[in-house]
C-alpha cells in the first residue's frame, strides 16, 4: 500500500524562493515629502500593504507548487462486499451477427419460424450485450473483466469495479462485424490465465456467451482442465441456440460428433462447477443471465486500486484568487490616488 503526498515534477519546487521577492520589493509609487513628520500615522495602511505583499508571495508559491504537480499517490485499499470476480467472455464470431428466435416463436409454424427469425428476431450479439450491460449495472459489488474472442482473444477490460469502464467495454463489442473463425479453446485458456497472480478472494466465474462449439484436442482439454482446477474458477455457458442449431442434451454416441454437444460434455468433466443455459429467444437469454445473478452472491474480499489524485488545480485556483485580490486592490489604490 502506498500513500502520502508526492510531486510529479519536484525539481520545479526550486522556484519557491521566488515567493520571497514581494516581501523585499520597494514600492514604485512612493511620494516625496519634505518632512515625513507632518504625515499622520497609518497603521491600517501599513497592515494592508503587508497583507498585499503576503498575498503576492503566496500567489507565487502557489504557482510554483502547481507546476510541481502535487498529488496523493495511488493507494490499494481493502474492500468487502458480496458478489464474485466475473470474467465476461463474449463470442464475436460472424454467427453472432445472426438473429435469435422471435419472442412468439412457439406460436409459429416451422416455415414461419425460419422466415420470422430472419426478418425480426433480435441480433444475438446485440441482445447479449444489452442484457450483460444490465447485469453489470445490477451488481455493483462484483469485479468484472471483459474479453471478446473469435480466432484470437481480445482483452478489453481488466478486473475492475468501475461500472462505467465495464459498460464501455461491453459496448465496444458492437463496433465491427465478427470474424468467420472461432477458437473457444484458446479463449478459455487465456481467460483462466487472467486469474493468475490474483489473490483468491471468493467466487470466481467465467461467463461464456457463445452460439457455437468446438472439438478440442487432448492438449487443449488438459490445459483447460488444469487451469480451471488451479484457479478454482466456475464456468457458466450461455449457449445462444439459433434456429436449426443442435440441442446440448442430444443423446446418443453419434451426438458426440456435434461440436456444441462435444464441448458441453467436456465442460461437464471439469473439476469445478459448470452450468449451461440454452437460450433461443430474448426471454431465455434474460432468464439465464438472471439465474447467474441469483446464484453468485457470496462474500467477496478484494483490493481496490485508487488512482492518484492530482491537487494542482487547487493551487492554481488559489493563485488566481490571490491575483484577483491584488488586481482589485491596485485598482482601488489608483482610484483613490486620483
Amino acid at each position: 500500500m502506498t500513500g502520502g503526498i508526492d510531486f510529479l515534477r519536484p525539481e520545479l519546487l526550486a522556484l519557491l524562493p521566488l515567493a520571497a521577492l514581494p516581501l523585499f520589493a520597494r514600492s514604485t509609487d512612493a511620494r516625496h515629502y519634505p518632512h515625513l513628520g507632518w504625515l499622520p500615522a497609518d497603521p491600517a495602511g501599513r497592515l494592508i500593504g503587508l497583507l498585499l505583499r503576503l498575498f503576492a508571495a503566496l500567489a507565487i508559491a502557489a504557482v510554483a507548487i502547481a507546476l510541481a504537480a502535487p498529488g496523493r499517490a495511488q493507494t490499494v485499499e481493502p474492500r468487502t462486499g458480496r458478489g464474485a470476480e466475473l470474467l465476461l467472455l463474449i463470442d464475436r464470431s460472424r454467427s453472432m451477427d445472426e438473429r435469435m428466435l422471435p419472442s412468439d416463436w412457439r406460436e409459429l409454424s416451422p416455415y414461419d419460424i425460419r422466415h420470422q427469425t430472419l426478418s425480426r428476431g433480435p441480433v444475438k450479439s446485440r441482445a447479449a450485450r444489452e442484457l450483460l450491460a444490465d447485469f453489470v449495472a445490477r451488481r455493483p459489488d462484483d469485479r468484472f473483466a471483459v474479453s471478446f474472442f473469435s480466432a484470437s482473444t481480445l482483452y478489453v477490460v481488466p478486473f475492475t469495479q468501475h461500472d462505467e469502464v465495464v459498460q464501455a467495454g461491453i459496448a465496444a463489442g458492437g463496433v465491427h462485424r465478427g470474424l468467420s473463425e472461432t477458437d473457444v479453446g484458446r479463449a478459455l485458456i487465456s481467460s483462466v490465465a487472467r486469474f493468475e497472480k490474483r489473490a483468491y478472494s471468493g467466487s470466481r466465474i467465467i461467463l461464456l456467451v457463445s452460439d457455437g462449439g468446438a472439438r478440442l484436442d487432448e492438449d487443449t482439454r488438459l490445459a483447460i482442465r488444469a487451469g480451471f482446477e488451479r484457479q478454482r474458477v466456475a464456468l457458466y455457458w450461455i449457449y445462444l441456440k439459433g434456429f436449426g442449431r443442435p440441442d446440448l442434451e442430444a443423446a446418443g454416441e453419434a451426438s458426440e460428433a456435434i461440436p456444441e454437444v462435444a464441448l458441453h460434455r467436456f465442460f461437464q468433466t471439469l473439476p469445478t462447477p459448470y452450468h449451461a443455459y440454452q437460450a433461443q429467444s430474448p426471454e431465455d437469454l434474460a432468464a439465464a443471465v438472471a439465474d447467474v445473478g441469483r446464484q453468485q452472491n457470496h462474500p467477496l474480499d478484494f483490493e481496490e486500486l485508487i488512482p492518484r489524485r492530482d491537487y494542482s488545480r487547487h493551487f492554481v485556483a488559489l493563485a488566481l484568487a490571490l491575483v484577483a485580490v491584488l488586481v482589485l486592490a491596485r485598482r482601488w489604490q489608483l482610484g483613490g490616488a486620483t
